[in-house]
């Protein structure tokens, strides 16, 4: 059985439609990919998403490592899509952690024993946020990687 990974974007979800999405899709682990786990959206900053999902059977993790530096955030809020994915290459293939923080997430998707994981950030358009880079970066590391998109 190929490897799956689901991201979401939490752009036009509030709290409880997001656990609904989560739920739909039956994930059991959000991993939240955002650099600062904070937001001015109520609910949405790491404390109480942790709690809300946990109330839901849904494991939260925060991975700092693999969210996106400010400098090259600028680019995406920005609208250079193009450069922040390029800079957001180079950042998860050079950097050490991010790239260690990488292969953690690949060994763990390629034992068949990690729990239906989605990977969390802002943008609701996958195509322009840095996990469309993190999924592309995995799917390197794991060969056949079936990404669904929420």
């Amino acid at each position: 059985m190929a490897p799956e990974i689901w991201t979401v974007g939490y752009e036009r979800l509030p709290p409880d439609a997001l656990v609904a999405e989560l739920e739909a899709a039956g994930i059991e682990r959000l991993i939240d990919v955002r650099f600062r786990a904070q937001s001015r959206r109520a609910g949405m900053s790491k404390t109480k998403l942790g709690l809300l999902l946990g109330e839901h059977r849904i494991a939260y993790e925060h991975r700092r490592d693999l969210g996106t530096p400010p400098d090259i955030r600028s680019d995406y809020k920005g609208g250079r899509v193009a450069a922040g994915h390029a800079r957001m290459e180079q950042h998860v293939e050079e950097e050490e952690a991010p790239s260690a923080a990488l292969d953690l997430l690949a060994e763990e998707l390629a034992g068949g024993e990690a729990p239906r994981t989605v990977l969390m950030c802002l943008e609701a358009d996958p195509a322009v946020c840095h996990r469309r880079v993190l999924v592309e970066r995995l799917a390197e590391r794991l060969p056949g990687l079936v990404v669904h998109d929420l």
